[in-house]
């Protein structure tokens, strides 16, 4: 019996459960959302939350801690100068599993593990700031105004265009033509071969 044994095996030895657990932290603190089965999301939600702990202290031991069990210093970059910033004010607690229906092949019960300020986040990098949306607009108005100035030289470019390719045509003698035509030929007996 397994009794006072915390934690999960998930089927695996230590040394590979390690490295799924450092995986996983490393994808969720990337990406802030993860999909995976409850199991695994009760499971790395402690050991994630440490390394946004780390974050907030900021100190240079903490950032060699949490580059000893996160594989990419650019997510360590991210944690300490994106995410901790937005949880400082928060005493723990900084993410949130949410269940979703069993998974289709086997019927594992799965689970999205998201940092709890995932929405806000997204909406403020996708919402560009006031000065830009402004400067966008003069920008467009700056391009309409060319745009209608160039029109009349486009014109003049394409009769232009269209006189070149009355002369090429001019150029073609008859038996180029016929040498052009010759493999259309060829090619409609293949295909009554192949329909029989």
């Amino acid at each position: 019996m397994r009794h006072r044994k915390a934690g999960r095996h998930l089927g695996r030895d230590s040394a590979h459960r390690k490295a799924l657990y450092r995986n996983l932290v490393t994808d969720l603190l990337r990406y802030e959302r993860i999909t995976t089965t409850d199991a695994k999301a009760r499971e790395i939600r402690p050991i994630a939350e440490k390394m946004i702990t780390l974050g907030r202290r900021g100190d240079l031991h903490a950032r060699r801690q949490a580059l000893s069990y996160i594989y990419d210093r650019y997510v360590v970059e991210k944690v300490f100068e994106d995410i901790a910033p937005r949880m400082a004010d928060r005493p723990g607690g900084y993410l949130r599993i949410t269940r979703l229906e069993p998974r289709k092949g086997d019927g594992a019960k799965m689970a999205v593990i998201e940092t709890v300020d995932y929405q806000e986040a997204i909406d403020i990098a996708e919402a560009p700031p006031a000065e830009e949306t402004d400067a966008a607009a003069d920008t467009e108005a700056d391009t309409e105004a060319t745009a209608e100035v160039e029109e009349p030289e486009a014109a003049l470019e394409t009769d232009d265009e269209s006189d070149e390719v009355d002369d090429v045509e001019a150029t073609v003698e008859p038996g180029d033509a016929e040498e052009v035509q010759e493999p259309e030929a060829e090619a409609a007996p293949e295909a009554e071969d192949e329909e029989r």
